[in-house]
């Protein structure tokens, strides 16, 4: 695998985990379990452009990987969107 290819893949990890921090399903570093949907859902938003502007020039595992990426993070965004707010996102808010 070439390296740019190599430095692809991280990119799209570091959007994927960092998604997935702010869907709540993963900590952040410091250890704390949040939720921020409008940073997922423009984290979501790069990972499409991402995808739309590298179409054609990127290997097909590399391509299914972010689709396959981006359908679980519509997903469980979608599913954190319309679950309820608990009394601290509720607070963090105020």
């Amino acid at each position: 695998m070439e390296k740019s290819d190599q430095l692809l893949m991280q990119l799209i990890y570091m959007f994927h985990t960092s998604a997935m921090q702010g869907l709540g399903k993963i900590a952040d570093p410091t250890g704390q379990v949040s939720r921020n949907l409008e940073y997922v859902s423009q984290t979501i938003d790069l990972m499409e452009m991402l995808k739309v502007k590298t179409k054609g020039n990127i290997t097909d595992e590399i391509e299914n990987l972010l689709e396959g990426m981006l359908s679980e993070l519509r997903l469980n965004y979608k599913d954190e969107y319309t679950r309820p707010k608990n009394k601290v996102e509720e607070e963090t808010e105020k």
